[in-house]
């Protein structure tokens, strides 16, 4: 019997409409790869994921942060991978908090939005950084992760603009 890999997503504010796609798009493309995926957010996202997503077919796993972060530190929460989305000072805050937690991990923040270049200078942790100053069109930070994850033209991907 194989122990699953573990990754989270950590979704911050909603308001940029680019970050709930690319929330479903990595967990449906976590899950191909054999992640059990958890995903972090507080109430407003995880009323939007439920509307996006009602049968849970993508992001089946939903926990408050709060309840994310008191597993994480309880020790009951472990996780192989962690993919903090932010797009402002909030969800670069949760990111350096689970950096923090989350010490020994492979660890992705994807920074986008209208000030994703200026916003992504004040990242003082480790782990990879995916920025795109996208708001409303997901595709050129959905390339970018795509590469970084090696989610290529093999994994039959979209790439259209």
């Amino acid at each position: 019997m194989s122990i699953q890999k573990k990754a989270l997503l950590v979704l911050g504010c909603p308001e940029v409409p680019i970050q709930m796609a690319l929330a479903l798009f990595s967990g449906y493309y976590l899950e191909k790869d054999g992640y059990e995926v958890t995903t972090a957010g507080n109430p407003s996202v995880m009323k939007l994921i439920k509307t996006s997503d009602p049968g849970g077919h993508y992001l089946r796993r939903l926990v408050t942060l709060e309840k994310c972060i008191e597993g994480i530190t309880d020790r009951n929460g472990q996780y192989d991978l962690c993919i903090c989305f932010a797009h402002n000072d909030a969800g670069i805050s949760y990111a350096a908090t689970m950096r923090y937690l989350l010490a020994e991990i492979r660890f992705i923040t994807l920074v986008f939005g209208r000030n994703a270049e200026e916003l992504s200078g004040s990242i003082e942790f480790d782990g990879e950084k995916i920025v795109e100053p996208a708001v409303h069109n997901p595709v050129p930070i959905r390339r970018k992760l795509q590469e970084v994850m090696g989610w290529g033209v093999s994994k039959n991907l979209p790439t259209t603009s």
